[in-house]
């Protein structure tokens, strides 16, 4: 194939890390590892984008297509749920024919299915294409990664996942801001059809500087029993996770599910044992840098996404803002993340990865414990000192832990390793979601009738009670049209405070997480196998 480069990974044994075979050096623009970096964060981007921006289109498009508040669920869970399942078979794909393919691959389905939803008319149809864009999204995130590996050194790897993480930062927090002003301005369309372009840019850069490093000992077959029990466990557990906070955590739908996961994993880990060349080589795991990587990107999900879940109502219900206001305060988050993690790249190759990993989780941990101490009336000041510091503490974990996944990982297997990076985060984000959940949910399920109440507020009866409640989960106070301002504004204040008790108690879980974190990013080291990317010139 033209521009295709073999990269010979076997070791010189004795346990040493494999040492990179020569290759024709990259020539032009084809290979340059810097446009090669440009030209997957144009990519990855487009999904990491999609992650948050649809969230605030769904209002919109439940109101155009007429569709239940169960309906637009799925236009998030659909997506989520695609892209969860296939991320690992999908960096497998890579590492058999490819990363360059499957990064084109990846980026004209994505764009494609977006288009599509655009031009949607129901919301099934909506639904479908949202699946389509978790597929093929699902291409392109562990594909990004290979690519990277194998165009930078090891001695730059470390820089070009921090402006990788930068990207994906920058573009995960910054969606709620951009979605704002096109759904405001334009349309919720245009929050699928800005996809199309963006798509069309990274497939061109693609064709034209992408160069395809294959490994020399690349898998030459697929473990189909063991893609169909690993995506039949990673199912199950997403699905109840999902299903969870309308099953109740103690439903036997919630835990038959979770069982069924359980034993599909232990099957799928029976089988890994068995066939010549499985989807993931369990010896993968004998390194501790790597599991704990993996099990560090599980938790930082958790703390992150699932707190930040919390935030956004807080500054859109209990303050009042649009969500553009509420994105716009964001912006100390999203600002750091973009300054820190090419500032973490270069301090994790010079220090190691241990303590930039684990002092970003201390200074997570403490940015959770400071967002516990909002209230109603806090300022944007002081959000701001918080946010900021939950970026900072972000970056180096962003950039850490995914190197120590990727570089831990042989080079043959670096698109499962990607694979496994993706798989943890956004299992971590549903566990982070699902668990701080049902804390919220339990905190003011106790709360509320107390604080209703001491207030003097009429007595609710328990329908009406669980209908408020459920209110109050997401900031919103159950005020119906009618009703006296003063109790009215008696309503609000409790319903607000309730909310905050909740919050609170769910980001001082989510720094005991951060806390745990800590102590897993001590069992972290840099990549041993990172020699074996390719070291082209133009660096």
């Amino acid at each position: 194939m033209t521009g295709q480069t073999t990269i010979d990974t076997t070791g010189p044994g004795d346990g040493a890390p494999p040492a990179p075979a020569e290759q024709a050096p990259a020539t032009g623009m084809r290979g340059h590892p810097w446009l090669t970096l440009i030209t997957v964060a144009v990519g990855v981007m487009m999904v990491a984008l999609d992650g948050t921006i649809v969230a605030i289109a769904n209002p919109a498009i439940r109101d155009h297509l007429h569709a239940t508040f169960a309906d637009v669920q799925w236009i998030t869970n659909a997506y989520f749920l695609a892209l969860a399942v296939t991320l690992i078979t999908a960096g497998k794909l890579g590492d058999r024919f490819g990363h360059r393919q499957t990064f084109l691959i990846g980026v004209t389905g994505f764009a494609a299915a977006s288009g599509a939803i655009g031009l949607s008319n129901s919301i099934a149809a909506v639904v479908t294409f949202r699946v389509f864009q978790g597929l093929f999204g699902a291409l392109l995130m562990p594909a990004a990664l290979g690519l990277l590996r194998a165009t930078f050194p090891a001695e730059k790897l470390n820089m070009a996942i921090g402006i990788w993480g930068m990207v994906i930062g920058a573009s995960t927090a910054g969606g709620p801001i951009l979605g704002g002003v096109l759904v405001q301005h334009v349309n919720w369309q245009s929050v699928f059809f800005i996809n199309v372009p963006v798509g069309a840019l990274a497939l061109v850069l693609g064709l034209l500087i992408l160069l395809d490093h294959r490994a020399q000992n690349a898998p030459r077959s697929f473990d189909v029993l063991g893609i169909a029990l690993l995506s039949g466990a990673m199912f199950c557990l997403v699905w109840a996770l999902i299903k969870a906070p309308s099953w109740g955590w103690g439903a036997g739908e919630t835990w038959g599910f979770i069982v069924a996961s359980v034993l599909l994993f232990a099957f799928f880990a029976f089988w890994e044992t068995r066939v010549a060349e499985p989807l993931i080589p369990l010896g993968l795991f004998r390194s501790v840098p790597l599991s704990a990587g993996v099990v560090l990107m599980v938790l930082m999900a958790i703390a992150f996404m699932g707190g930040l879940f919390f935030v956004t109502f807080y500054l859109q219900n209990v303050h009042g803002m649009s969500p553009v206001d509420a994105g716009l305060h964001l912006l100390p988050l999203t600002g750091m993340m973009i300054v820190a993690s090419p500032l973490a790249g270069a301090a994790i190759t010079k220090l190691g990865p241990r303590i930039p990993l684990a002092g970003g989780m201390a200074a997570t941990a403490i940015a959770m414990y400071g967002m516990s101490t909002l209230k109603a009336g806090t300022g944007s000041g002081v959000m701001s000192v918080w946010f900021a510091l939950l970026g900072l503490g972000l970056a180096p974990v962003m950039v850490g832990a995914t190197e120590v996944i990727v570089g831990n990982a042989p080079m043959e297997l670096s698109g499962v390793a990607g694979g496994l990076q993706q798989a943890a985060m956004q299992i971590g984000g549903s566990l982070g979601t699902a668990v701080l959940g049902a804390v919220m949910a339990s905190k003011v399920d106790s709360a509320l009738p107390g604080n209703w109440s001491h207030a003097g507020l009429p007595p609710l009866t328990p329908a009406q009670l669980d209908q408020a409640s459920e209110a109050v989960q997401a900031g919103v106070a159950p005020v119906q049209k009618g009703i006296p301002a003063e109790i009215a504004a008696k309503i609000t204040t409790v319903a607000h405070d309730t909310f905050i008790s909740g919050m609170s108690l769910a980001c001082l879980v989510a720094a005991g997480v951060a806390v745990v974190a800590v102590l897993v990013a001590f069992l972290t080291k840099r990549g041993g196998n990172a020699e074996a990317g390719a070291g082209v010139g133009h660096i």
